[in-house]
């Protein structure tokens, strides 16, 4: 069983912090002759650390306790008062078991005495304020540290979206594609032809921008997966269907962009489209804030592209950092659903 802890690192000073202590206690209860007595000095030395050890760990998960339950900034000075409060009475009845301890060993002929024992307790209290102090800056530390590990993987993820995003669209194969669609278009139908560049355009803006927007709003995000379904749908007709059922709350919640894109993307590199055999992909909405991306399986010949892989372990990746929930992919027989958490306003982390 492991036991809760304050830091990552309770151990390394717990061995720091009473190894000093152990000799300075022993001091006050002993006096001379813990540093004549070498039989007293071994004896002591030794039960003292082994008890003040299993101290220091019973104050530990007391600690840890408190910190669960008053775990914010703002709420540290409460924390520590009432951690510090408990520990004055504690340390009063650990200190009175220490010396019943050493009174029950023959070899140290101890006999209890008032003064040793307000030494023992005034020097532990001391001890337990600047253990107490040391445990919130080390775990502050920490935190601040893994705070800014996490910020950078976040960055990398960030711009690891964006250049999937372009390469799976600002590509020659989608700019020729587009071109040629237009180019028809502009023969056959130039209202149509008009209507097309206006959303490629839209597209393209979308993909291009250099705002450093970590998150976008779900309508945003909706707005352009529209578009380009629409020059999807001119390319390919009725081999792919969208249909979209968001509420307007939803909407307004957020979404790393390009989420919707990549899974687009993902859903094209696994399955075939036809006609007669449309992939249908459906965008709803689900309880608790969540957002359904639910396609139909027609698989392909090598369609376990390392590409496909890359973008969706992005996402998932993505959503870990910035709001600490977990993506969710069921497959069917039938059907592949990707489930992602929406992500509030005040939610997220900050890069």
């Amino acid at each position: 069983m492991k036991l809760p802890q304050y830091s990552g690192k309770d151990y390394v000073i717990m061995v720091w912090t009473l190894t000093p202590f152990t000799v300075i206690l022993n001091s006050i209860i002993f006096g001379m002759r813990y540093v004549t007595d070498w039989q007293v000095f071994g004896i002591a030395t030794v039960t003292g650390f082994i008890f003040l050890s299993i101290g220091f760990t019973f104050y530990g998960v007391v600690a840890v306790a408190f910190r669960n339950r008053f775990p914010d900034d703002d709420q540290l000075l409460k924390r520590t008062g009432i951690v510090l409060g408990l520990f004055a009475v504690m340390t009063g009845l650990m200190i009175l078991l220490l010396f019943h301890i050493y009174e029950a060993i023959p070899q140290l002929q101890f006999t209890f005495s008032e003064g040793p024992f307000l030494g023992a307790y005034c020097a532990t209290i001391v001890l337990n304020i600047f253990l107490t102090i040391l445990h919130e800056a080390v775990a502050k530390f920490q935190s601040y540290k893994a705070t800014l590990i996490e910020t950078e993987q976040l960055k990398k993820e960030y711009m690891h979206s964006q250049l999937l995003g372009l390469k799976s669209q600002v590509n020659p194969h989608f700019l020729f594609n587009g071109l040629n669609s237009l180019s028809s278009l502009i023969s056959e139908d130039p209202e149509k032809a008009e209507a097309f560049l206006d959303e490629m355009s839209k597209v393209y803006r979308y993909l291009l921008r250099n705002d450093d927007e970590q998150l976008v709003e779900l309508d945003t995000e909706l707005r352009f997966i529209a578009s380009y379904y629409y020059l999807l749908r001119v390319r390919y007709g009725g081999g792919i269907a969208l249909t979209v059922d968001v509420c307007d709350a939803h909407r307004a919640l957020l979404i790393p962009p390009l989420t919707l894109q990549i899974l687009f993307e993902h859903a094209f590199s696994l399955n075939t489209i036809a006609k007669d055999q449309p992939l249908e992909i459906v965008i709803r909405s689900l309880e608790g804030d969540w957002l359904e991306i639910r396609n139909n399986i027609q698989s392909k010949v090598g369609s376990d592209g390392p590409g496909s892989i890359e973008g969706l372990n992005n996402i998932i990746n993505k959503f870990r950092l910035l709001c600490q929930q977990t993506v969710t992919i069921e497959d069917s027989e039938t059907h592949r659903s990707v489930r992602l958490p929406l992500i509030k306003k005040e939610a997220p982390h900050t890069v």
